[in-house]
């Protein structure tokens, strides 16, 4: 279903889409702005989807063992030393 929608565009960006559909990458205005929004709408809902486990890790360390400063540091140098003996550095 459609939705008719009354929209206002700068000069730049009528232009532009103006040409897309001149070039013919869009058969109408219409679609161009539906594709932009379409492209919107993902960005969107995947920028929630990073926020979401991010906020997951950060619940998860928190409520996680605490690990003092030297132990972290003990960690760090374990893993680097294995990292570079596993690509024979």
């Amino acid at each position: 279903m459609s939705v008719k929608a009354s929209i206002s565009l700068t000069e730049t960006q009528d232009a532009f889409a103006r040409e897309l559909v001149g070039q013919g990458r869009y058969p109408s205005l219409s679609a161009v702005l539906q594709q932009g929004l379409e492209l919107l709408r993902e960005q969107t809902e995947a920028k929630d989807l990073e926020t979401e486990a991010l906020r997951a890790l950060i619940m998860e360390r928190r409520d996680g063992p605490f690990v003092d400063m030297s132990e972290s540091r003990a960690r760090t140098r374990a893993m680097l030393a294995g990292k570079k003996a596993q690509h024979d550095l």
